[in-house]
């Protein structure tokens, strides 16, 4: 049975890394539910232990913030704050900065990958009307939405995760990542700016290849101002009330979808319902290769020869290049178990996110982002992202390693 178990589970990961599987048209998510559905065939584990293994408050917590993301989306808070932005009368570095500025809140707040989602398209729109460069503003909106996204415990699904599992504190966790995603922010606008040199100007034969979209979506004053309190509401009790935080999203999420004008159809049609199935699918797989035993024993070897995965320093370092091979969830549920440090949640928290800004593939953000600049004529190759993306992630790596160092060393 364990050979089974590592056969099932070697593929799921190769197929995390590929992001499908050769000759079968699956993606992530499709390959995570067939391992899970492996799993309970070959009765590695049972149907009740699959069950189990499902940290339901986590998937329960990440619905609940689609719900609330839904509801600004439709309210065209997203189209509208993009298009507000982009008529500010300021150079284009003052605009890359107060783009990465809001990006990033909005990000520590609502779901980093739809405010991509909604931003993105907009912004290539209004970067046309300036005659600017869109991509080195598609590239800050990314970068600055998988920092912000690191700010609080709900601003990705990994947070989600770590926050849910490790039982941390909101304010807490708040305040330590406070200082590492400010001065990543600066770095992000830093090298941004340095890159371009100047030439924020579109050339104008690029000017033609771009095919701009409709009108960005009419803002919606009353659905926008109930997604706002009710997202306040939910902050507020998150801080001072002692309920738990996914009840709280959750009924909060319920108040939304009890309108009048938005039908609740259009709300779950936004939802991703792909990743809240991927999760699910790898708390099954992972499940399973914890009862082998096999997890435990390779940290205890690790630890023989010296490596130790549960200290800050290699599980910083696995975060990292764990993120950028099998993606920042997955990196997360397999490290998980051995984050026993007082820091291992901020550290993987900041580790995880961070990483991904290092190349395309790195976060689901950075392809949204990529990928809704090209139904638009604006190509964002591995390359011209890695310009920005590298240095980014180093950078702030850097800072988040020797904050990390001093905050453990104080």
């Amino acid at each position: 049975m364990t050979a089974t178990v590592l056969a099932i589970f070697g593929l799921v990961y190769l197929g995390m890394i590929l992001g499908g599987l050769p000759f079968l048209q699956l993606d992530r998510t499709g390959i995570a539910l067939l391992g899970a559905i492996a799993m309970i065939a070959t009765e590695a584990v049972s149907v009740e232990q699959a069950a189990r293994s499902i940290d339901l408050p986590t998937v329960l917590l990440l619905f609940a913030f689609m719900v609330v993301s839904a509801q600004m989306r439709l309210g065209g808070f997203y189209d509208w704050i993009t298009v507000r932005l982009s008529a500010l009368p300021v150079t284009p570095p003052a605009l890359l900065g107060v783009l990465i500025a809001v990006v990033a809140l909005l990000s520590a707040v609502f779901s980093n990958d739809i405010v991509c989602l909604a931003v993105a398209p907009v912004l290539v729109d209004a970067c046309m009307r300036r005659s600017l460069d869109p991509i080195p503003f598609l590239l800050g909106l990314a970068c600055a939405a998988n920092i912000g996204s690191a700010a609080t415990l709900i601003g990705n699904p990994q947070n989600m995760l770590i926050g849910q599992t490790l039982h941390m504190s909101f304010v807490g966790y708040a305040a330590e990542a406070a200082m590492p995603v400010l001065v990543g922010l600066v770095l992000t606008w830093a090298v941004i700016v340095a890159r371009v040199g100047g030439q924020w100007q579109l050339a104008v034969s690029a000017q033609t290849e771009v095919r701009p979209e409709s009108e960005a979506q009419a803002l919606d004053r009353w659905q926008t101002a109930k997604g706002l309190l009710v997202a306040l509401v939910i902050l507020l009790l998150f801080l001072f009330a002692p309920w738990p935080r996914e009840i709280v999203a959750l009924a909060a999420a319920g108040v939304l979808l009890m309108s009048r004008r938005l039908h609740s159809s259009r709300m779950l049609g936004l939802i991703d319902w792909e990743l809240l199935v991927l999760f699910m699918g790898l708390f099954v797989v992972n499940d399973a290769l914890q009862r082998t035993g096999i997890p435990a024993q390779l940290v205890a070897d690790s630890t023989a020869l010296g490596l130790h995965l549960d200290h800050p320093a290699p599980l910083f370092g696995a975060a990292f290049v764990l993120s950028n091979i099998v993606s920042n969830v997955p990196a997360v549920m397999l490290l998980l178990p051995v984050a026993h440090h007082p820091f291992a949640g901020p550290l993987l928290a900041l580790a995880s996110t961070f990483a991904g800004n290092l190349l395309i593939v790195g976060s689901i953000a950075n392809i949204i982002v990529v990928d809704a600049a090209a139904r638009r004529g604006v190509v964002i190759d591995w390359r011209r992202h890695a310009r920005i993306g590298v240095p980014v992630t180093m950078a702030t790596m850097a800072v988040t390693a020797l904050y990390l160092w001093w905050r453990m060393a104080g």
